[in-house]
């Protein structure tokens, strides 16, 4: 276990939910033992027991929770640099598709590359969002569209808490796409289930999400997902809402979902189902952004009805080629009008949440000292940065 320390000389933006904004403290300690926060509050009331401790002077730098990245698709093979130049070259959809662009290219490359290769292409994705003082990573499948690869997705994102210091989630998201050639229905029957089972067997599933959309699955078919799901005991999140609106929120509430996320075209009557739901709308701007979207998720309505709002990079090779939570949060201000609080809190408070978990992403007796200290006093700077990453250090379980 890590020793016992006090830090001092902080400002610390504790993001409890119980404080308004940053729930900051000025002239701040820490004090964490064995991986643990053991308390925090001003610098003059720290307890006298904590007196014989190791000091370390953090000099004025502000203190929030490591970050937490709550949807990424960074396990995967290949890129689509190439039908990005197309595109920008005036190629249409449909040409890009005839030349082996789009999600099927992705899926082709996926499938024939090994676990190895998969785990090497990975490693310096997750090292980006840990330089960035990420903790926490939700890790995707998706990109297989057959059991086998499905499964190995799940595999090597497994891998990745292994060999670096940082925590992953995993969502089966089998129900990504459809396999060219076949049904939606005959996809979910002889494939998409019986993979979530067998994961699930594995041990590989932390959640499952699905892909509810016009050119992807309808609310019908995504709900025998959940149902599956639900048998398995395993929570719910979904893409929902992203390009049209064809229920997919108001689905994800009726099953308890975790989160759902995009909601470009959600509605206020679904920002009311999301508040009884207890379900978090997550907000990806680098798909907004690179789309081309108009259609802006309807934060005001999220805000009266009290939604919890989180906000990820959505990483993958297609829609959003992003490996910036920071430019996450700056886009989520610029694009969304989120207010810099919102977005912090959005990357650490509402993203475990999103994730459905409870020791983490505030800074509070009891959680994991997985903070990061940044060389800023203002936790808006977080968010006005654009290209800038002023992190100073990153503990994960209490370790630098």
């Amino acid at each position: 276990m890590p020793p016992s320390q006090v830090m001092t000389g902080l400002i610390a933006a504790t993001m409890d939910s119980d404080a308004e904004g940053y729930g900051l403290i000025n002239d701040a300690a820490i004090v964490v033992s064995e991986g643990i926060i053991d308390w925090v509050g001003t610098a003059t009331a720290l307890p006298k027991r904590y007196a014989g401790l190791q000091r370390q002077d953090l000099e004025g730098r502000l203190v929030t929770p490591a970050l937490i990245d709550c949807h990424t698709h960074i396990v995967h093979s290949g890129n689509r640099a190439r039908e990005f130049e197309m595109r920008l070259n005036g190629a249409s959809y449909e040409e890009v598709a005839r030349a082996g662009g789009g999600i099927i290219s992705t899926v082709t490359a996926t499938r024939s590359a090994t676990e190895e290769a998969l785990l090497a292409s990975a490693l310096p994705r997750i090292d980006a969002l840990i330089a960035q003082g990420v903790s926490v990573v939700e890790v995707k499948s998706g990109y297989g569209l057959d059991v086998k690869t499905e499964l190995k997705m799940l595999r090597v994102a497994r891998q990745l808490e292994q060999q670096r210091p940082v925590r992953v989630v995993t969502s089966f998201l089998g129900a990504h796409a459809v396999p060219a050639g076949m049904g939606a229905n005959a996809y979910i029957d002889t494939i998409c289930l019986p993979a979530l089972e067998a994961a699930h067997a594995e041990g590989l599933v932390d959640a499952v999400d699905g892909f509810c959309e016009g050119i992807a699955f309808d609310t019908a078919q995504i709900a025998r997902v959940f149902d599956k799901a639900r048998a398995l005991g395993l929570p719910v999140k979904l893409h929902a809402e992203q390009l049209s609106h064809i229920g997919g929120t108001a689905l994800a509430a009726q099953y308890g979902a975790l989160s759902a996320d995009h909601v470009e075209y959600a509605t206020p009557a679904d920002a009311a189902v999301l508040a009884a739901a207890g379900t978090v709308a997550v907000m990806l701007p680098g798909a907004f952004y690179t789309i081309h979207e108009t259609q802006a998720p309807p934060l005001q309505a999220f805000r009266d009805h009290g939604v919890p709002m989180a906000v990820g990079t959505d990483w993958n090779p297609g829609s959003s080629p992003m490996g910036s939570l920071l430019l996450a949060m700056n886009m989520a201000c610029t694009l969304f009008r989120m207010t810099p609080a919102e977005a912090l809190a959005g990357t650490t408070r509402n993203a475990a949440r999103a994730l459905g978990l409870t020791d983490c992403g505030v800074i509070a007796e009891g959680m994991r000292a997985d903070l990061a200290i940044w060389n800023i006093s203002d936790p808006a700077e977080l968010s006005y940065g654009i290209g800038i990453n002023p992190l100073h250090a990153r503990l994960f379980g209490g370790v630098v």
